[in-house]
């Protein structure tokens, strides 16, 4: 049954779809299926609602991938945020890495948006993100006593094999992203308490 609800179709059971709802589905369509799928059609399957739904919240398809790119760099600045609060760098690092490589989606979504840098709003979006990810690594880094220039090749060194591991779990070759944890502290020159 389809019932109307504040404006918002939605299929079976009640409830409003908000603007956020609509960003966060257009970044789970981008992590599986890639940018060229963030399209009305797919995300309202997902969402279990009507285009009408899409057309409530967002002019066009280019304000949901914007709305989804500022949520991608909201979460990635609340996980930040959440970073700084433990004040122990090798923890902080560790706590990093293992949620890094234990988030396979997030992984999927830089390694997606990287592939998109053609379109200059998404590449800037990219750039800063990964910007502030490798600027809080190398920070913690230099916390630990590394010197700032081997600290900033290391953090460089250790995004690299967050999105090339991204890369081989999209055609397969890699089933739990998880195992390299230990290998990027090693590369990373630390030795880290679990």
């Amino acid at each position: 049954m389809v019932r109307l609800y504040a404006g918002v179709w939605k299929t079976g059971g009640m409830g409003r779809v908000s603007a956020q709802d609509w960003a966060r589905a257009a970044l789970d369509t981008l992590a599986e299926d890639g940018f060229a799928a963030v399209a009305v059609e797919p995300v309202a399957a997902r969402l279990g609602v009507t285009k009408g739904s899409f057309y409530w919240h967002f002019a066009n398809r280019r304000k949901l991938i914007e709305a989804a790119l500022a949520l991608w760099e909201a979460d990635s600045e609340q996980i930040i945020a959440n970073l700084r609060e433990i004040t122990d760098p090798a923890r902080r690092m560790r706590t990093l890495l293992g949620a890094a490589f234990g988030d396979t989606r997030d992984a999927a979504i830089a390694f997606r948006l990287i592939g998109a840098a053609d379109d200059p709003a998404v590449a800037e979006v990219a750039r800063r993100v990964t910007a502030r990810r490798l600027d809080v690594m190398r920070q913690t880094l230099e916390e630990l006593g590394q010197p700032p220039d081997l600290a900033r090749r290391r953090v460089l060194a250790g995004y690299g094999v967050y999105v090339g591991v991204a890369a081989l779990r999209r055609i397969g070759m890699l089933d739990d992203p998880a195992e390299f944890v230990e290998t990027a502290v090693a590369e990373m020159g630390l030795d880290l308490p679990r």
